[in-house]
């Protein structure tokens, strides 16, 4: 196997890892989310405005792991 071949499974490997976790954590948050509201539905704007807070740090990580794949692919190591 040459080594771009290399390159490409291991942006594939670090994408999906990557992407995995915070995919996740956002089903999580959605979840609880959703938990809190029915348990409480006065309290839905401040459960909301907290549950995109912390959608968008989860999905940072995403990209971050995106952002590796590309180096992985694009950089020669």
């Amino acid at each position: 196997m040459t080594d771009g071949g290399l390159q490409l499974i291991a942006m594939a490997i670090a994408a999906g890892f990557g992407v995995l976790g915070p995919a996740i954590g956002i089903g999580m948050i959605g979840g609880k989310a959703m938990e809190a509201i029915g348990r409480n539905p006065e309290a839905s704007g401040k459960v909301v405005s907290n549950m995109i807070l912390a959608i968008v740090f989860a999905e940072a990580l995403g990209i971050l792991a995106l952002v590796v794949s590309f180096i992985i692919r694009f950089v020669a190591l």
